[in-house]
């Protein structure tokens, strides 16, 4: 895959005093490693397939190893952080979508850093939301924020990552959360169909199983179900594509359908926090869907929330579209580590 960079000025740079650093972005279909040569400079930028590599070890071995590492000029990499899509509790990592299972200080002594930071994914986006230029983000509907309130975070991919932001006085505090789990609420009649086509399949319907590639393609199955249809076999991409090229009526549902509901969660996520800074949308499926994402019933369901209605009305909502945001946030949580080593 060819080199990108996502930098500052040369001129506006110093080089780390520890060497370059190690950026890794895991989500459960994608691998994304970069380089930060210096302060701000972001560079040699890889996407690997997950599936191509049997173990998280594996695909960072390669990356190190490969032409666009060496075309950099890098060499004694010493430190590094990881942003995967998964709770980090302890130092055994197992990943909910994926099969890679990893000790962080094995992994570490494997790739021989002295310094690797595991965090969770939003974790480390969240940490990037203030450093997000107008260029990096679209607003949705209406709202402005007010400065110095908690931001919202939500992002729908191969699963659903929720996080946040706390102002305090010492700056901002990321939160740890895996809000992508709780239970799944319908809205109305034609989501509680859905709700009970799902039961078919799970035992717990979390917003996670709806709000999701997996999810668009439970949508899909259902509304054809519940509209007495026959529901072809489309994976999340065909969905998606049929719906924006309007070839397809019911991908079309399914695309609104998943539009309001993440409306509804982001509603909640809101409120939930008091997030009256904004709410971000981040994950691999919203920024593609582009306009269709800006006429849906997305921010209509995101203020309706009853007697709530007004304040959710002032709070905006923003997709995140920078390409690699999440590089941004684990850079700035392996600096603030190294800072207390």
């Amino acid at each position: 895959m060819t080199a990108q960079s996502v930098q500052t000025p040369p001129s506006l740079t110093t080089v780390f005093p520890g060497g370059p650093r190690l950026l890794a972005d895991i989500g459960g279909t994608n691998a994304r490693f970069a380089l930060e040569t210096a302060p701000g400079r972001i560079e040699a930028i890889e996407v690997l397939a997950c599936a191509a590599y049997p173990t998280l070890a594996a695909a960072l071995v390669a990356y190190l190893a490969s032409p666009t590492v060496a075309q950099a000029g890098v060499t004694g990499i010493r430190n590094g952080a990881i942003a995967i899509a998964n709770p980090v509790t302890g130092d055994m990592v197992r990943m909910t979508n994926h099969h890679w299972a990893f000790s962080i200080e094995a992994l570490r002594r494997e790739v021989n850093f002295d310094t690797l930071v595991v965090v969770n994914d939003f974790t480390a986006l969240a940490s990037s939301l203030p450093q997000l230029s107008a260029m990096q983000k679209h607003q949705v509907g209406g709202g402005v924020g007010v400065p110095g309130t908690p931001l919202g975070l939500i992002g729908a991919g191969t699963g659903l990552g929720v996080s946040g932001l706390i102002p305090g006085k010492d700056g901002w505090t990321a939160l740890l959360s895996e809000g992508g789990h709780v239970t799944f609420s319908p809205a109305n009649a034609t989501e509680v169909a859905i709700l009970q086509f799902a039961w078919k399949e799970f035992e717990h319907v979390s917003a996670e199983r709806l709000m999701s590639g997996a999810g668009i393609e439970l949508i899909y199955r259902a509304l054809a179900d519940h509209q007495g249809q026959t529901a072809e076999k489309l994976s999340a991409a065909d969905i998606s594509r049929r719906a924006l090229a309007g070839e397809c009526p019911l991908c079309d549902e399914a695309i609104e359908t998943f539009c309001c509901m993440l409306g509804t969660i982001a509603g909640n996520i809101a409120v939930t926090l008091g997030a009256q800074g904004g709410i971000y949308i981040g994950g691999g499926i919203v920024p593609k869907l582009g306009e269709r994402f800006d006429r849906s019933g997305f921010r209509a369901r995101f203020e309706a929330k009853g007697r709530f209605n007004k304040y959710l009305a002032a709070v905006p909502t923003w997709v995140i579209t920078a390409e690699y945001p999440a590089f941004v946030g684990v850079s700035a949580i392996l600096s603030e580590r190294l800072a207390v080593e």
